[in-house]
């Protein structure tokens, strides 16, 4: 599989390490190159990834990481609006068939999910997890954390 991420923090290149050393093909791409050093450090270099110094809403830096070619396209940088416009363009400019956002605010990441856009609200999820660890309850699938967004929809404040 061929894969395409945008940013190169923590979770971006936690996963193309991940992905790499399973076998898969992996670019990343991020705006600063010392992004990809810190990330070797860090991880080390027992793995092969493409590396893209660019922004991830360019469409050249995209086509330069091979998302003409992609299966999938995750983005993980730390803003939401660029990694929902960058999966956007993924999605609909390039017609790739899994396409993740990672979006911290939960009302946008509902809104983008009801667009087609697969988000991973890290909000949802992580508060989701220490109500349950606080409370004595069991953990649930990560899914179910994101439903309560759903069905909560009015406990969720605006953009912060």
């Amino acid at each position: 599989m061929r894969v395409v991420i945008l940013g190169c923090g923590r979770v971006g290149s936690t996963l193309a390490a991940l992905l790499a050393r399973a076998g898969h093909e992996v670019a990343v791409v991020d705006r600063d190159q010392s992004a990809f050093d810190k990330a070797i450090q860090r991880l080390g270099s027992d793995f092969s990834i493409e590396t893209v110094v660019g922004v991830g809403i360019d469409e050249d830096a995209l086509r330069q990481a091979g998302i003409e070619n992609a299966d999938a396209f995750v983005g993980v940088t730390s803003g939401d609006n660029t990694n929902i416009v960058a999966a956007q363009i993924a999605r609909h400019r390039f017609h790739v068939p899994k396409v993740f956002a990672r979006v911290y605010d939960p009302i946008r990441a509902e809104a983008y999910r009801d667009a087609d856009i697969e988000t991973i609200c890290t909000t949802a999820i992580v508060t989701g997890i220490f109500q349950d660890l606080l409370l004595g309850h069991p953990l649930r699938h990560c899914t179910e954390y994101m439903e309560l967004i759903r069905e909560n929809p009015d406990k969720f404040g605006k953009d912060s």
